[in-house]
């Protein structure tokens, strides 16, 4: 799957859920001024705003592996430090953050337990590690029914259901592994308002994680035929996407 896109596409595409989905997770892991908070997988920044905010970008660190999305991040928040980095291979001594979170982040992770450790070990005994998945598995993510969609047209292909963490408990499961304790688990809703079926279709278009790869390997005749159908298939515009985020917090 493919994130090496322009930080723009992927603010088109995930971000406008991304965006009002990241003070609600804020919200639910506790952060306040005067912490020292790791954002995991920040891609090109949605919840580093957020953080910065809360805490003041010295406050603040950002890791993510797309590079595309460290050098946007880097200009959209100078004075956050910014890495170029995967959660399963943490440069920081341990105990370092009060809080470390990875939005929308571990159901890509090549090894989730592994990031979830590496998270847990950075973390300061006591601390908050937290993390969320939308939740694909139960047809409720901002996603969903384009790949019911993507399943009618072919059965085989199961989306984004099977990732680690897109089902209830699923989180709690992972955390536990990586040997946190603690583990508080719920779902944050976002609901997001889409003006013209076009405004919601294009982003799809821009070849954005496996939504978008599945979209730049289709021939016209068969992208034209997920478009229509998808567009069948929604409300007429105007109309709202009510995305669910399973989220889970624990003490390192």
């Amino acid at each position: 799957m493919s994130f090496a896109v322009a930080a723009e596409a992927y603010d088109r595409f995930m971000g406008r859920y991304s965006t009002p989905l990241a003070p609600l997770f804020a919200d639910f892991a506790g952060v306040e001024a005067g912490q020292r908070v790791l954002d995991v997988g920040a891609g090109p920044g949605a919840l580093t705003a957020v953080l910065a905010e809360r805490v003041g970008p010295a406050g603040v660190t950002a890791v993510d592996p797309s590079e595309p999305f460290v050098a946007a991040l880097r200009e959209r928040q100078p004075d956050v430090t910014v890495l170029h980095a995967a959660a399963e291979e943490l440069a920081f001594e341990d105990g370092g953050f009060d809080t470390a979170m990875a939005q929308l982040v571990v159901h890509f992770m090549k090894d989730p337990v592994r990031g979830l450790s590496e998270m847990r070990r950075v973390t300061s005994p006591g601390g908050v590690v937290a993390a969320n998945v939308w939740d694909h598995a139960g047809d409720q993510g901002p996603l969903s029914l384009y790949w019911e969609v993507v399943r009618e047209i072919d059965p085989s292909n199961t989306g984004e259901r099977q990732l680690a963490g897109a089902t209830r408990g699923d989180l709690t499961a992972l955390f536990e592994q990586a040997g946190l304790h603690d583990v508080v688990e719920d779902s944050l809703t976002v609901n997001v308002g889409h003006e013209t079926f076009e405004e919601w279709w294009e982003p799809y278009t821009l070849g954005v994680g496996p939504a978008g790869d599945y979209v730049a390997g289709l021939d016209p005749e068969a992208r034209e035929e997920l478009r229509e159908r998808c567009r069948e298939r929604l409300p007429d515009p105007p109309f709202v996407v009510s995305a669910r985020a399973w989220s889970a917090r624990a003490r390192a």
